[in-house]
């Protein structure tokens, strides 16, 4: 085993960078000047269609079913190289990650051809969702009476159901102009139980009703949206396995999502540690040398770095995991999660105590990287509410063993 990237990783690592900084660098800049939340994400659009016409989405689809993804660890490099310029554009253009993942799961062969082909497409810029989340939360969606759950419905009608509900959060929920993404795949409570549905374009077009487009503190650049689904017919032939089935599909279509987090955080400290090393290096805030001569500034450096490193390594073995459908894959997506999500937190909140006042000035970049890192702990399932549940699931487990996911057991 080595940790040495390969030549074919060194190649997707300088095409991942090569084509952030040409294209993404300059949408986050035009991101940070747009103040209305529908503007600034369909700034995203061109960049959108260019990386799809550099072969980027196909690299988001399994190899099986057409498309040219790698590894875990080839995830986490081209993550990490787009995320460190915009975040915002990388997370919406993954959409198909999760909306995808219940299709392999459980999809016929008929509808996995169906439902992946848009996303093998060499033009354009098709989206994909996954509508799980709910205006009043989620974290409780498989809950049965007195509680709530998932309060949106599928109700049979012929070789149809009629879905009505709202949902939240996902990015692109709305589409490009309002009327639902190329794909979504919809949470529902159908007579058997909470279950999935995939409803295409034509489905959702006039049936989906655009309440609020988000205004975020971070990842601005994501459409993210609360919508209304109204009376969608969508085939029963778009049933995904069994009425009932949708809880574990749901939470395993989030284990690859969840992983990721870890990357995302890593991007975010990597840009955050740049900033305040070399601030730390050139400035010397009206002392004879520069602050890096100081051992509290060169500690918080230090330790910054080292629990960069950690983070990256877990989510490498965490994405690795996850894509090869090893046992541990849960837990150390979960560590991943939870790990990397507070970790980045913790330490950009340290970095900008390097820099002082002058990271409280919107115009020093900085601060950025904090609003993003606080989105990591509440999205993609939030630690208290969703993840940190389900690690202590697992730490109750009869037989779970604590060496079994490091391969020391």
């Amino acid at each position: 085993m080595s940790f040495q990237l390969s030549p074919e990783q060194e190649q997707l690592k300088a095409g991942a960078r090569a084509f952030a900084e040409e294209h993404l660098r300059d949408l986050a800049a035009a991101v940070r000047a747009e103040p209305d939340p529908l503007t600034r994400a369909m700034l995203a659009r061109p960049v959108f269609e260019k990386a799809v016409g550099h072969g980027f989405l196909k690299g988001l689809v399994p190899a099986a079913v057409g498309g040219a993804a790698g590894s875990g660890v080839d995830a986490a490099i081209f993550i990490e190289e787009w995320a460190t310029q915009s975040p915002d554009f990388t997370i919406s253009f993954a959409g198909p990650l999760i909306a995808l993942t219940p299709v392999y799961e459980a999809g016929t062969p008929e509808q996995v051809q169906r439902f992946v082909a848009p996303f093998l497409a060499d033009e354009g810029a098709p989206l994909a969702a996954m509508a799980f989340s709910e205006p009043g939360g989620s974290a409780n969606f498989d809950a049965e009476a007195p509680g709530t759950g998932t309060t949106t419905t599928a109700t049979p009608d012929g070789d149809d159901y009629v879905v009505d509900g709202t949902k939240a959060w996902a990015s692109h929920l709305s589409g490009w102009d309002g009327d639902g993404p190329d794909l979504m795949t919809i949470v529902v409570r159908a007579p058997g139980g909470v279950s999935l549905l995939v409803a295409e374009r034509e489905h959702l077009a006039g049936h989906l009703e655009v309440e609020e487009h988000y205004d975020l503190p971070g990842l601005r650049g994501c459409l993210t949206s609360r919508v209304r689904l109204h009376e969608v017919r969508i085939p029963k032939a778009n049933l995904l396995g069994e009425e009932g089935q949708g809880v574990a599909l749901t939470r395993n279509a989030f284990v690859p999502s969840g992983a990721s987090i870890g990357i995302f955080a890593v991007a975010a400290m990597r840009g955050a540690f740049e900033l305040a090393h070399r601030f730390a290096l050139t400035e010397t805030r009206g002392g004879a040398e520069p602050i890096i001569a100081h051992q509290a500034v060169s500690d918080v450096l230090a330790d910054a770095k080292g629990r960069i490193e950690a983070t990256r390594l877990l989510t490498w073995r965490a994405l690795d995991a996850v894509m090869a459908q090893h046992p541990s894959a849960l837990e150390l997506g979960l560590h991943a999660k939870v790990f990397g999500s507070e970790t980045a937190v913790e330490v950009i909140q340290r970095l900008v105590q390097v820099v002082g006042v002058t990271a409280y000035d919107r115009h020093y970049p900085i601060y950025e990287y904090l609003d993003e890192a606080l989105a990591y702990p509440l999205i993609e399932g939030s630690n208290i509410g969703v993840r940190r549940r389900q690690l202590q699931t697992l730490l109750r487990t009869p037989g779970w063993d604590p060496l079994a996911a490091s391969g020391m057991a």
